[in-house]
C-alpha cells in the first residue's frame, strides 16, 4: 500500500520543480526497512581520488567501491565550505533558508577590501528547524553521528543529541594516546560506527559518519607518511600528509565495508559517500577550476558513490545532484513523514539509484553565498578573496555566477552587457570554467539570469549591502 509524503512547495518550486515533489513510499517488505549509512569526508575533492584521476593520492577501497556500484560525477555539496554545507545536508534546505554561509563569519579577509557589507552569518542551524535525523528517528531508524556536526551546540540545543541523534560520537583522536596510530580519528569514529551497527542489527538505522579527515591539518599515520614520502609526485598532486590523510580515510571505509558484509547488513543498506566540499588550497583541482571556498567547480564539485545491493547497477549517472537531495531520499526510503510546512529544496534521488529514472525532475541547482572568504584560489577571480559575494545556478550543463559587487554597484540587470558581474560556462565543451560566455549568447544569458532572480525572491536570498561613507 502507498501512500504519499507532502513536502511544502514555494512557487517558484512548483514551476521550475526545484523542491522535492509529493514522494510516493516505498512499498513495505517483510524485511526491516532499509539501513542508511552515510559516509561524508571533509575537504576531499573531486580530484582527490584515483577514480577521478589523481596520479599522486591513493584510494584503492573507493576505486573498487567506484567501479562495482553507481556514481554520479555531476555531484556537489551545499556550500563551499564546511558550515553552510552541512547545514544544507542536515537541513534539506539552500542556504538562503538556513542562512548559514560561512564558518562563523561573512567578513573573512581585509574589510578595506570589501565593497559591500556582507549579510550576517548564522553560526547554528536554528534549533526550530526540523532535521533529517529527527525525520528518520520518527520514522523508527536508530540515529547516530560520528564524528563532525559543526553547525550548533549545547548553549541553544543546536548540538546533535538535541537534533535527532540518539548516539554521538565526537572525537579528533589528537586529544588523546591515539594520535599517532589514528591522528585523524578515523578508525576510532569506524569502529564506534560498526559497535553502534552490530547492536541495531535486527531494527533500522541511520548512521552518519562524518570524518575529520582530510581537513587541516592534515595528518597521517608514521606508516602511510613514509609510503608517500618515497613516491614520486604527480602532476598537481604531491603533498605527503594530504595523500596519506586521504589514503588512512580510504583504509577506514574499507574496513567499515567489511564489517557491513561480516554482519550480514551488507544486503539490506544503502550506502554513500561523499565530501562536505571541494578540495583545499593543498590540492590542486585541475582540470576544474578553483578550490574549496570558491563557487568554481574545484570548490563544490565532489566524489559520490552510491551501494544499495539489490537496486544499484554499476555505472554512471550525468545527473546534477546535490547534498540537499540526501534529506528527502533518505525520508523516503523509511516511509516518514514531515511536519507541515516544512520545506525541502531537493529532490529524491531514490528513482536514479534504482534505475527507474535517467535524471532528476528539476533542472537547476543553486548557491547562495552573500560574502567574503579571504585567501585566493587556484585559477580564482580574484587576488585577495576565495570568493566575494555571488550566487550561482546549474541548469542543464550551463553554469552561471552571478557577483553582487559589479551587480549592485554597476547597474545590476540595465547594465548585464558590461558590468562584468555575469559568468556563464558550458560545462559540457568547458568543464575547466575556462571561458566566460555570458555576451555570446544573450538569449540563454537573460534566461539564466532570470531564473536565478527568481529563485533568489522566491528563497528571501538576502543581498549584501551598500557601504555607508
Amino acid at each position: 500500500m502507498f501512500f504519499t509524503l507532502m513536502l511544502k512547495l514555494s512557487g517558484v518550486a512548483r514551476s521550475f520543480l526545484l523542491g522535492a515533489v509529493c514522494i510516493s513510499a516505498l512499498p513495505a517488505h517483510s524485511q526491516k526497512k532499509t539501513n542508511i549509512v552515510f559516509i561524508y569526508a571533509d575537504d576531499l575533492g573531486y580530484m582527490d581520488t584515483q577514480y577521478n584521476g589523481s596520479d599522486f593520492y591513493e584510494t584503492p577501497n573507493l576505486d573498487r567501491l567506484a567501479k562495482e556500484n553507481l556514481v554520479f560525477p555531476n555531484a556537489y555539496a551545499g556550500g563551499s565550505n564546511c558550515a553552510p554545507s552541512r547545514a544544507c545536508l542536515i537541513s534539506g534546505q539552500y542556504n538562503p533558508r538556513t542562512e548559514v554561509y560561512a564558518v562563523n563569519s561573512t567578513s573573512r579577509g581585509p574589510m578595506d577590501k570589501m565593497l559591500l557589507k556582507p549579510v550576517q552569518n548564522k553560526p547554528h542551524l536554528d534549533a526550530g528547524n526540523y532535521t533529517m535525523p529527527m525525520a528518520l528517528r520518527a520514522a523508527g531508524y536508530a540515529t547516530a553521528i560520528f564524528g563532525k556536526w559543526h553547525i550548533g551546540g549545547r548553549a541553544d540545543k543546536t548540538d546533535p543529541a538535541n537534533r535527532g541523534f540518539d548516539v554521538v560520537v565526537e572525537r579528533n583522536g589528537a586529544r588523546d594516546k591515539s594520535v599517532v596510530a589514528d591522528p585523524k580519528a578515523v578508525f576510532e569514529l569506524t569502529d564506534s560506527a560498526i559497535s553502534f551497527m552490530k547492536r541495531n542489527r535486527n531494527q533500522p538505522f541511520f548512521a552518519y559518519i562524518a570524518h575529520h579527515a582530510i581537513h587541516s591539518r592534515h595528518q597521517t599515520r608514521p606508516a602511510t607518511y613514509e609510503k608517500f614520502r618515497k613516491k614520486a609526485p604527480g602532476r598537481y598532486h604531491n603533498d605527503v600528509l594530504v595523500a596519506g590523510s586521504i589514503y588512512d580515510l580510504d583504509e577506514s571505509i574499507g574496513k567499515l565495508l567489511k564489517s557491513l558484509k561480516d554482519l550480514g547488513l551488507e544486503e539490506n543498506t544503502l550506502l554513500i559517500v561523499s565530501s562536505d566540499n571541494g578540495g583545499t588550497h593543498n590540492s590542486i583541482q585541475e582540470p576544474l577550476r578553483g578550490n574549496k571556498g570558491s563557487f568554481y567547480e574545484g570548490g563544490i564539485r565532489v566524489p559520490f558513490i552510491v551501494r544499495w545491493p539489490g537496486k544499484t547497477k554499476p555505472g554512471v549517472n550525468e545527473s546534477p545532484v546535490i547534498n540537499v537531495d540526501l534529506y528527502p531520499t533518505f525520508v523516503q526510503l523509511a516511509n516518514g513523514t514531515l511536519p507541515p510546512g516544512k520545506i525541502l529544496d531537493g529532490e529524491s534521488l531514490l528513482p536514479l539509484f534504482s534505475g527507474e529514472a535517467a535524471t532528476t525532475k528539476r533542472d537547476k541547482i543553486f548557491w547562495h553565498f552573500p560574502g567574503y572568504l579571504d585567501s585566493p584560489v587556484t585559477r580564482g577571480r580574484d587576488t585577495v578573496f576565495r570568493t566575494r559575494p555571488v550566487t550561482a545556478m546549474r541548469k542543464g550543463n550551463f553554469k552561471l555566477l552571478l557577483y553582487h559587487e559589479e551587480w549592485l554597484l554597476k547597474g545590476g540587470y540595465d547594465k548585464r552587457e558590461t558590468n562584468n558581474a555575469i559568468e556563464i560556462y558550458d560545462l559540457k565543451s568547458d568543464p575547466g570554467e575556462h571561458v566566460n560566455i555570458a555576451n555570446k549568447n544573450p538569449q540563454k544569458r537573460d534566461e539564466l539570469v532570470n531564473d536565478l532572480l527568481g529563485w533568489m525572491k522566491d528563497t528571501g536570498a538576502k543581498w549584501p549591502s551598500l557601504k555607508k561613507n
